[in-house]
């Protein structure tokens, strides 16, 4: 059985190393999971003023999670938390009250960065926003990635073959993660 993941990169860098190492995690998925970006560049800043009228880069973002059957964050870490631009798109998700698109949906986390901890404290601002959201977070495997580009290239392969293990286990424990909770909760 295959599965509809969307996944969310947390930068909006063109430059992104989120962005590269959610090319490696789609390179070693299982072939089971089909993967579509949910982009979040071009939402205004959410205002509960625009809940009777959503404009359409929102009404978008809805369509594309509701078109989804996981969502994977990949994101980097902002002064020790999520960055703005993803915390506004969940805030836009998640919103009118009760039409919360995050509500029962298999979720992964996880993030690169070029400092030792790697995202650690992002992660944990991020779940605790996911699980006001409702959303069924795989909480293991943690994955806080060093990010080398001599391990990651732009194309999203992985050089270092411990870590490329890694990130394949992770990958198939998510789409484990993923059945587990679908077949408890269809979508």
């Amino acid at each position: 059985m295959s599965y509809r993941v969307g996944y969310f990169v947390g930068s909006l860098s063109s430059t992104s190393i989120n962005r590269i190492l959610s090319k490696a995690l789609i390179r070693l998925s299982p072939d089971e999971l089909e993967f579509t970006e949910i982009p979040i560049r071009d939402l205004p800043l959410y205002s509960q003023d625009y809940d009777a009228d959503y404009p359409p880069a929102a009404r978008a973002l809805k369509e594309a999670i509701a078109a989804t059957q996981a969502v994977l964050f990949v994101t980097p870490e902002y002064n020790r938390s999520i960055p703005g631009g993803l915390k506004n798109a969940i805030d836009w998700a998640s919103r009118p009250w009760g039409e919360n698109s995050f509500d029962h949906i298999p979720a992964a986390v996880i993030g690169a960065s070029v400092g030792s901890i790697g995202t650690a404290v992002a992660q944990q601002s991020l779940r605790g926003v996911l699980s006001f959201c409702n959303a069924r977070q795989m909480t293991a495997p943690e994955a806080y990635i060093h990010f080398s580009p001599e391990v990651f290239s732009e194309d999203g392969s992985v050089s270092n073959p411990a870590t490329e293990e890694f990130l394949r286990n992770f990958m198939s424990d998510f789409r484990e993660h993923i059945q587990r909770v679908l077949t408890v909760l269809p979508r």
